[in-house]
């Protein structure tokens, strides 16, 4: 069986969509002759847990190292302590100020004890392919130095931009320098990039001529189907037409917009407001409860705060229909979320509140899909109202099965380690 070491700070038991690529990838490579160890983090806080997935890891037979560093989040951690995400405001202001500090991310101390940590295991193992994720960035800096000191093929697996990600923030001229400057010498050093979708791999081209089309390989994020054939504690139907979105908010991503259509809706058409529930799955914020008070809509919303993983997919499938948002930010277009082929799993009807870009086009080709723009409160009380009248006609859109398929994570696995074969050294 061939070998890939793999750098990823986000790994089970750390929630949220983060972790599932990655996670998704080392299930199933061993099934495709790759025995994956990964180095990730330790007993740090984080805003979730989700052992259910380290459990899946595990069973998997996934040879995990653990370790921590100097950083806020390892200092503050004890037996995975689970830290409450702060007001939306505040967590800019600390999110910001940490950008202008560390280049290229917060998280350089980590990566630096992973470098550390995998470079003792290199002198002592073979490995036939070295794997890392980003973000963060650092990871990617330290895992093209051990490609320089071991030979080994690097494949570094690009979930966001790094130069001009849509949260990044420049302080200065020298900030955008240092960062262009790191993920260029970082690339000039990797076999093989690969892109969540066409918009980064395009981008990418586009800042590094030097990047051939080639050099850069898309392989989307998916679902796995293993989570969608669980049906214990199957959860009861709705008798009302229910609206399900599951994850976070944060940056552009809110539900004021939506709610506030949901607000006019309850006033102009009383009667299909009372037969539609609304239902929250993650971190809802004080914010935003706040805010569903404030517009008195109390009655018909359902804040289920954060699950594991698998139950939140038991709600997902009992729904009738998704909802998610991708507002305005720079290079929003870059943006497809994991949660989105996570609704593309349970082939329910999704409405996509979001920008030009992947995430629309994904939408589109899905098929089963209601596609308005993210702040336009009129529009959305509107296409609130069609998908209500397709409802009560029991008419509600199919998606295109063949797309589904084809964000399948046993099959998208299986495209990573073809690409890692072509790398292996006689």
């Amino acid at each position: 069986m061939f070998k890939v070491l793999i750098i990823a700070y986000y790994y089970p038991p750390l929630g949220l969509s983060g972790v599932q690529r990655t996670l998704k990838f080392t299930k199933y490579m061993s099934k495709f002759n790759w025995q994956p160890t990964v180095i990730t983090t330790g007993n740090i806080a984080y805003y979730a847990h989700d052992f259910y997935l380290l459990k899946e890891a595990e069973n998997a037979g996934v040879n995990i190292i653990r370790t921590e560093a100097f950083d806020v989040n390892t200092i503050i951690g004890k037996q995975y302590r689970t830290v409450n995400m702060p007001i939306e405001f505040i967590r800019k202001i600390l999110s910001s100020i940490s950008k202008a500090i560390f280049i290229p991310d917060n998280k350089k101390s980590w990566a630096k004890k992973a470098y550390k940590i995998a470079k003792e295991l290199l002198k002592k193992e073979k490995y036939d392919i070295i794997y890392v994720t980003i973000p963060p960035s650092s990871s990617f800096v330290y895992a093209s130095k051990l490609k320089k000191e071991f030979g080994i093929p690097l494949f570094v697996d690009y979930r966001d931009l790094w130069f001009g990600n849509h949260f990044a923030f420049y302080p200065t001229p020298y900030h955008r320098y240092k960062h262009k400057k790191l993920e260029y010498k970082s690339l000039r050093l990797a076999d093989k990039v690969v892109a969540i979708n066409r918009r980064i791999k395009e981008k990418l081209l586009l800042n590094y001529p030097f990047l051939t089309f080639n050099d850069v390989m898309i392989i989307p994020h998916g679902f796995d189907p293993a989570d969608f054939e669980l049906n214990e504690d199957k959860i009861e139907k709705s008798q009302k037409m229910r609206f399900t979105y599951a994850g976070i908010f944060y940056e552009n991503i809110t539900p004021e917009y939506f709610l506030k259509a949901f607000k006019q809706l309850s006033i102009e058409r009383p009667d299909i407001a009372a037969n539609i529930e609304l239902e929250f799955i993650g971190h809802f914020r004080k914010e935003n409860n706040k805010l569903i008070t404030e517009l008195g809509i109390n009655e018909f919303v359902r804040d289920l705060g954060y699950l594991e993983h698998n139950e939140t997919v038991k709600r997902l499938k009992a729904t009738d229909v998704l909802w998610m948002m991708i507002g305005n930010i720079h290079n929003a277009d870059t943006i497809s979320t994991s949660k989105l082929y996570e609704y593309i799993g349970t082939g329910k009807p999704i409405l996509g509140s979001v920008v030009e870009g992947t995430a629309k086009s994904t939408l589109l080709e899905y098929g089963a899909s209601f596609i308005t723009k993210p702040d336009d409160i009129q529009e959305i009380k509107n296409t609130i109202i069609f998908i209500h009248e397709l409802y009560l006609k029991k008419n509600l859109p199919t998606p295109n099965k063949d797309f589904i398929q084809k964000h399948d994570r046993i099959k998208l696995t299986e495209e990573l380690t073809k690409a890692f074969q072509f790398y292996l050294k006689a």
